[in-house]
């Protein structure tokens, strides 16, 4: 199997920008030193002595930072260095001629690294400060007859600013939002299940939006019933809340037109005054319209009940059912892109969800026949032979005189036979049923394994589960199969009497460690065992092989879930 290709990630992308902006401020620092000589020529007035410390400063500052930034020092990659560009620009204006300074154009490169690297509201506090500082620089160095060009060239600091904020901003956000794209379509495993991919996308998305609560209401048209999902703020996806309720048609999340995105925030006043606090948007429009009176007070009932000071809810995509998202904040607002980004999500997940249930579906229902096949054939190829031995076993019994020395070996026969049919029986009608394989069985399944190697190999296998777990019945069934495929390859291919296998959830991944110890004669041989990296690759992992402390092989094998 072919290994995915990893995007780029955020982070060595933000280096990648720092480099360039300490490049940028170095070339910045070097041409204003430049102009400053140029200026200071034969013809023209000398310059200062405070103006070429000034602009030496800021050039020793932009030497030391592009040599810190290209050696890998995050320290100065934070939102300190543009202060502190702000600050120099304020001195080299004030000592280069305040409101008649050209340099005042070096606050744009303040701006520009500000909202780009962190955003909008970042970029609009360097904005402000850098016009106020202008502002002021102007404001102590002029005349009363330098007002008009003060004037202008804080407008004009202050506008074009404004333009570079938003679209840093923008930029931002549409990276965020590629990258929340980019974990969700990784998400939809079918061997996960489609409810673990919802509980994943929910928490996704309450963490994007950074939102207090995540609500997923479904309903199934064939029975009628409705699944609501809840997951909170910092929770993980494990901790989703998931009941099944009957009719609801009263309750207020489901009060809200169903193919509309609705946007509510609670405004303060006097804005509460001039805006409406709700708005729309339908299928096939381009716009968004105040809700009205109605749909106004049903938001407002939908916001009490959520506890919430914004939320946003769109209609969910469903071809065999209906419902609707919701996604709550307690603190903050939302935002019509917030929404329209939200009813953007859900087209492209739950599609994708609905194809896995589908897919679900039809393996179950396959597996139900196929496990019908089998039972059968145990019963007449495993079965119907140990029933045979034992009736042969019983003819001979009876046949043996009571003296006969072979009648205890042939009673014991006959109960080793017994037990075998009981257990083949037991195990055909527990195929034939399907019984779930449920989370809960993880442990004495595995038990059940280190008892059966430790009968036939006489190899004692100590069993170790880390904190809890919540596996799907198919996670269930394929960390069982890798497990039981790891203790075979000890039994095979390894000397040791003892072995371990350690099994845990941390970080959003299982960790199957499978420990076997060294023999004296045994040397350590870098393998890779075929059959566990490709069950672990087609689960997304990863398997590998590495030597223990005590001389023995471990296989660590984790899978994200």
């Amino acid at each position: 199997m072919r290994a995915p290709v990893s995007a780029p990630s955020l982070d060595s992308s933000l280096s990648t920008d720092a480099l360039m902006a300490a490049r940028m401020r170095l070339v910045l620092s070097i041409s204003a030193v430049l102009a400053m000589a140029v200026d200071a020529g034969p013809a023209r007035q000398p310059v200062a002595s405070a103006v070429w410390l000034a602009f030496c400063g800021y050039l020793l500052h932009s030497v030391l930072v592009h040599a810190c930034t290209q050696g890998g020092w995050r320290h100065v990659q934070g939102k300190a260095v543009h202060w502190s560009d702000v600050m120099w620009f304020t001195l080299i204006v004030f000592v280069s001629g305040g409101v008649h300074s050209l340099f005042f154009l070096f606050y744009f490169f303040a701006i520009l690294t500000s909202s780009f690297r962190w955003g909008f509201e970042e970029g609009a506090r360097v904005t402000v400060v850098s016009v106020a500082s202008f502002a002021a620089c102007g404001l102590g160095t002029s005349t009363g007859d330098d007002a008009p060009q003060l004037l202008m060239r804080t407008t004009f600091l202050l506008a074009l600013g404004h333009m570079i904020v938003h679209w840093g901003g923008s930029k931002l956000i549409l990276q965020r939002r590629l990258a929340l794209l980019g974990d969700i379509s990784q998400l939809s495993n079918p061997r996960f299940g489609a409810g673990r991919t919802i509980a994943r996308t929910m928490e996704k998305t309450l963490a994007f939006f950074r939102a207090s609560h995540c609500i997923l209401m479904m309903r199934d048209t064939a029975t009628g019933n409705w699944t609501l999902r809840t997951l909170r703020k910092d929770d993980t996806c494990e901790h989703v809340g998931v009941e099944t309720l009957g009719g609801i048609a009263e309750s207020p999340l489901m009060a809200l037109e169903h193919p509309h995105t609705v946007l509510s925030n609670r405004l303060p006043w006097p804005l509460n005054l001039l805006f409406a606090r709700s708005h729309m948007h339908g299928p096939g429009t381009t716009g968004w319209r105040p809700e009205g009176r109605d749909g106004a007070r049903r938001s407002a009932a939908v916001a009490a009940m959520l506890e919430a000071r914004a939320f946003i809810s769109a209609a969910l995509p469903l071809r065999l059912g209906e419902g609707r998202v919701f996604i709550s904040s307690r603190n903050g607002h939302f935002s019509k892109s917030d929404a329209l980004f939200l009813a953007h999500l859900m087209e492209q997940i739950f599609p994708v969800i609905e194809t896995i249930e589908v897919l679900d579906r039809m393996a179950s229902e396959a597996a139900a026949t196929e496990r019908l096949k089998i039972s059968l054939d145990l019963h007449d190829t495993a079965v119907q032979p140990y029933i045979g031995l034992r009736m042969g076993l019983c003819a001979l019994r009876k046949k043996a005189a009571a003296d006969n020395p072979l009648l205890e070996d042939l009673d014991k026969l006959a109960e080793v036979a017994n037990g075998v049919i009981a257990d083949l029986r037991r195990f055909a009608g527990t195929v034939k049923d399907g019984a779930e394989s449920s989370c809960g069985l993880v442990l004495p399944q595995l038990y059940r394994q280190a008892a059966r190697i430790q009968g036939i190999y006489g190899i004692e296998i100590s069993v170790n589960v880390e904190g809890q777990m919540r596996l799907d019945d198919r996670m269930t069934a394929e960390v069982l199969q890798m497990v039981g495929e790891g203790l075979n390859n000890i039994c095979k291919h390894t000397q040791a009497r003892h072995g371990s296998v350690r099994i845990g959830c941390r970080n959003g991944c299982l960790h199957l460690r499978i420990e076997n110890e060294g023999g004296e004669d045994e040397n350590f041989a870098d393998f890779r065992p075929r059959s566990l990296s490709d069950r672990a690759a087609a689960l997304g992992g990863r398997a590998q092989v590495s030597r223990c402390r005590g001389g023995g092989t471990e296989v660590l094998i984790e899978i994200p879930i």
